[in-house]
């Protein structure tokens, strides 16, 4: 097994190298480089995916493409941003297309979108939850519209702002908001099922 050890060894060497340093050995057609960067980022890009979609088999085929996509675009990553940044807005860009093509369409409304925005008691960060609240809500998301559990996603847990939102999913800032507060009001409900069936 020397071989093996002499892998690892050359990998964690390696490992020190910025994901900058990688994308640019890889845009010069470096498959080592490439694997590196899979290795590094498939998980988030997964994650991610299986957020927005709220399932498992299309997060596997949406990582894929991510993958796949990043191997034709690596090339003109530049570095000015964080190289988790532009694959983070890669990833998302992937997930709408996959939504656009599907019919999925945001839930279009008036100007009622400027209502203020309620936050659902417990969701206001995600992150901080019990374990238990945390399954809760996540079973409560997967439920929710397409366009409502997008907007949720991409403002409550991922931290965007409205106006990014807004210009990610080609729509106006008022509509991000309202999709936002009908998708908090509808988890309330959800999560109030759940706590009756316990």
């Amino acid at each position: 097994m020397p071989q093996y050890e002499h892998v690892t060894a050359a990998e964690t060497e390696t490992h020190q190298e910025t994901d900058y340093a990688l994308a640019q050995k890889a845009a010069q057609g470096d498959m080592g480089s490439f694997e590196q960067l899979y290795q590094r980022h498939n998980r988030r890009v997964y994650s991610l995916c299986l957020r927005m979609t709220g399932n498992v088999s299309e997060a596997e085929d949406l990582s894929q493409e991510v993958f796949i996509q990043l191997f034709r675009k690596i090339g003109s990553f530049r570095g000015e941003s964080a190289f988790t940044t532009w694959l983070h807005r890669l990833t998302v860009n992937q997930v709408l297309m996959h939504f656009r093509k599907r019919g999925v369409k945001m839930e279009q409304t008036t100007d009622d979108g400027e209502t203020p925005i309620q936050i659902v008691k417990g969701t206001e960060n995600p992150n901080a939850m019990p374990v238990v609240d945390r399954i809760a809500l996540d079973k409560a998301i997967v439920q929710l519209p397409p366009g409502y559990k997008m907007v949720f996603t991409l403002h409550d847990i991922e931290g965007h702002e409205h106006e990014e939102i807004a210009r990610m999913l080609g729509c106006s800032v008022g509509t991000s908001k309202s999709q936002l507060h009908k998708a908090r009001m509808k988890l309330r409900g959800l999560l109030r099922q759940q706590k009756m069936k316990e």
